[in-house]
């Protein structure tokens, strides 16, 4: 794809696959605060392959990108974002502005699909050789969207075999009252906890009365089968 592509050219990538699904069954995946949201009916694995095909798509454009009203359109930005993430070759100043860009327009990527899609690479990533302060301000954000980028993004952490900060997060948001913090949470302890169970044993042991029931049975769901039941039988 060359390098002059525009958001329109995207998007009109897009358009040719526009009502090849019920507009109505993409908008189901949606769960952030945008009214004027819509869909345009199409599968998001075909975003995903046009996002790798425009995946050196200048970050102004890739902004323009965001400021779309389609769902789709906004998942081709953080998608195309993603993929200049992972990209080995991707320069450290461009991953500092791919940082910057998904920090500054958290307010498009309002849903939790967009931070599952974005977060582990662009913010994770970036911050491994880094101090992780963003991601504990993130916790603490009034939007739980933010909030759910903070604990996401420690999953590039994880892989890493650094589990402390998903753990640390994870107490500051072991109380959330938003769905999907509290899964994401669960979500996260579980997979830091496959690489160290008696960290997750000891955060059990020490949250399990504060955790919501979804956030429990998902950080529990790879222990054995009587650490399972002991600790949803002792949750509230």
């Amino acid at each position: 794809m060359s390098k002059t592509a525009t958001a329109s050219d995207f998007i009109a990538s897009l358009e040719v696959h526009a009502g090849e699904r019920s507009p109505e069954d993409v908008l189901k995946h949606y769960h952030g605060g945008d009214p004027a949201v819509s869909a345009m009916g199409i599968a998001f694995g075909k975003v995903f392959a046009l996002a790798r095909k425009y995946k050196t798509l200048g970050l102004e454009e890739i902004n323009n990108l965001l400021d779309s009203h389609y769902y789709e359109v906004r998942m081709g930005a953080v998608s195309i974002m993603d993929f200049q993430a992972r990209n080995k070759a991707t320069s450290s100043e461009h991953r500092k502005k791919l940082f910057d860009l998904y920090l500054s327009r958290h307010n498009r990527l309002d849903n939790w699909d967009f931070v599952d899609r974005g977060a582990m690479h662009i913010v994770g990533k970036f911050l491994l050789d880094k101090p992780r302060d963003p991601l504990y301000q993130l916790a603490k954000s009034n939007v739980p969207w933010e909030r759910r980028t903070a604990i996401v993004a420690t999953h590039a952490f994880i892989k890493m075999g650094q589990l402390e900060d998903t753990f640390a997060i994870a107490r500051m948001l072991v109380g959330d009252g938003h769905e999907f913090v509290q899964k994401a949470v669960g979500s996260w302890v579980r997979e830091a906890g496959k690489q160290n169970e008696d960290m997750l044993r000891y955060f059990l042991d020490e949250h399990v009365g504060q955790m919501a029931r979804v956030t429990l049975r998902y950080a529990v769901e790879k222990l054995d089968a009587a650490s399972k039941k002991h600790y949803l039988t002792i949750g509230k």
